[in-house]
């Protein structure tokens, strides 16, 4: 997995024909090109290309899948399914956009988590 730069701004990226068993956790923005089996953390965006799958438990702030992706989605802020995006299985984000052509199979919930109180 390389650390790339561009225009000021660091990433990680698994490039395509890299494959991943485990758990990755990121501090920045990270780019799945390859394939990953295990669970993502990642406290920036998560792009994951169109040759780029996932099978396992996605935790960030922003999402624009074009790959396929089958398990838990969660999305703190705005997840967009782009027009080649294949995805299986649970999703939960404030705001979710959908292009045409994207194809969903699972469940949804949306909007904002309400907070527990402790009394």
């Amino acid at each position: 997995m390389g650390n790339s730069q561009q225009a000021g701004t660091v990433y990680n990226a698994l490039t395509s024909g890299s494959k991943i068993i485990g758990t990755i956790v990121a501090d920045s923005d990270i780019r799945i090109d390859g394939t990953v089996e295990g669970d993502l953390q990642c406290s920036g965006k998560l792009v994951i290309g169109e040759q780029g799958k996932l099978k396992g438990t996605i935790v960030c702030q922003f999402a624009d899948i074009y790959g396929k992706v089958d398990g838990k989605i969660d999305v703190k802020q705005t997840l967009t399914l782009r027009a080649s995006a294949n995805i299986k299985g649970e999703v939960a984000t404030q705001t979710l956009i959908v292009e045409p052509n994207a194809i969903f199979n699972g469940s949804c919930s949306m909007g904002k988590k309400e907070e527990t109180v402790k009394k």
